[in-house]
């Protein structure tokens, strides 16, 4: 019996299985899940390079073995800048088409890999290091500052090209110092130019985020106007309450960003947004209304009316009907 094991999502070895299992039906097929990358040395050998620093290596897309694209955690920090469009990515689950000069981030335990367009090569720059960097240093004391490991794919980072000449310095910078001959100052100089490079993925972060913003224009009013509206449509009766989620989907953004938009544009989070948007509709009820405590609690998508009344004494400070008793 022969046995072939193929990594999970790679369509290229499934097709070629395929094409096997028509000429040999005695062959099985096990699927195995994602590798780990673990150590710096793992790292470059996908680049086909010596390793000249055991936690910090830069590596030339062009230069990777396709190996590096199937599904990987690479168990370290990396930031990838892809220059060329030559597949899909495929991060947390979630797929992405993007356009050349794009950043995305990775941390440890993250999984990523690429649906590759076999018909381009790839480009680009890979920075990987290992926490244990950070450990006692400057870098490990404002690494809270670089939020953007926690973004999900589709909040990658586009780069004008002026920004991304800036990016290629910093990663250029970094390599330099990995093939200088090393000394005493040689982790101290990496740890700098690995904050200058984050540094700047977060300003320019910054700026994408404050274009996602403008253009969203009037975030307040138009979120206002769409949680009112399924609130009184009768929907949360039948689909349960608005939920983060399903706001962000409405923009067209992942919950984490739209979190932070309504962070920043109404000084609330989003989960507390949306439980004053319900107890609002729930006080009109009460004062308008003779519908029964359990009735307003179905109308607005409770599946108990205790939590109902939980919620809105925790915000409003009284029960229900004792708000009702005093807006008669």
């Amino acid at each position: 019996m022969k046995v072939l094991i193929l990594p999970l999502s790679s369509s290229e070895y499934l097709t070629h299985c395929r094409a096997t299992l028509r000429r040999h039906t005695h062959i099985y097929i096990m699927v195995m899940s994602h590798k780990v990358i673990h150590t710096i040395d793992e790292f470059n050998a996908y680049f086909r390079q010596s390793s000249t620093h055991p936690l910090v290596a830069v590596g030339d897309l062009s230069q990777a073995d396709l190996a590096l694209f199937l599904p990987l955690d690479f168990e370290m920090y990396c930031i990838v800048l892809m220059d060329e469009n030559f597949g899909e990515l495929v991060k947390g689950g979630k797929t992405m088409r993007y356009q050349p000069g794009t950043v995305f981030s990775l941390k440890p335990g993250q999984v990523v890999s690429m649906n590759l367009d076999y018909t381009t090569k790839p480009r680009g720059r890979m920075l990987a290091f290992r926490p244990e960097l950070l450990e006692k240093s400057g870098l490990g004391r404002d690494f809270y500052m670089f939020d953007f490991f926690s973004s999900d794919v589709v909040e990658a980072l586009e780069l004008s090209e002026t920004e991304r000449g800036v990016l290629l310095n910093c990663f250029a910078n970094i390599q330099t110092e990995l093939h200088t001959p090393p000394d005493y100052l040689s982790t101290h100089m990496l740890r700098l130019g690995i904050g200058h490079l984050l540094s700047y993925c977060k300003r320019f972060f910054e700026r994408q985020f404050r274009e996602l913003r403008s253009d969203r224009g009037g975030l307040a009013g138009r979120l206002d106007e769409m949680v009112d509206s399924y609130l009184s449509s009768g929907m949360p009766a039948q689909h349960g309450q608005p939920t983060v989620a399903w706001c962000a989907e409405q923009f067209h953004l992942t919950p984490n960003y739209f979190g932070e938009l309504v962070r920043r544009e109404l000084h609330v989070t989003a989960q507390d947004y949306i439980q004053g948007k319900i107890v609002s509709a729930a006080q009109s009820l009460l004062a308008g209304t003779q519908m029964s405590v359990g009735e307003i609690a179905e109308e607005l998508g409770f599946a108990y009316p205790n939590h109902f009344t939980r919620m809105f004494h925790r915000r409003v400070g009284i029960s229900p009907l004792a708000y009702r008793s005093q807006h008669l």
